[in-house]
């Protein structure tokens, strides 16, 4: 497996497992144990979409990060890169 379905894969698993502690967390908002594992999420989510961002473009038109062309456009797309799905 490439490097870029490598960070896309680790992208999806982390916004899974988000979703998931999320609405464990809307049932268990003290649940320190929970918390921590979202946060702990949360920082390793941006840190792999940080890095596919800067190496391979936006993954949503939210990346978008300035300049005189809308690159959101550019392909190929994320989702056209899994063969496997």
């Amino acid at each position: 497996m490439d490097d870029r379905k490598v960070l896309l894969n680790r992208v999806r698993i982390c916004d899974f497992v988000l979703q998931e502690i999320a609405l464990f967390l809307d049932n268990n908002p003290q649940n320190k144990e929970a918390l921590e594992c979202y946060q702990k999420y949360l920082d390793m989510q941006r840190e792999a979409r940080e890095m596919y961002v800067k190496r391979y473009g936006p993954l949503t038109h939210t990346d978008f990060a300035g300049g005189n062309r809308w690159n959101w456009i550019d392909g190929p797309w994320p989702w056209e890169l899994d063969e496997e799905a």
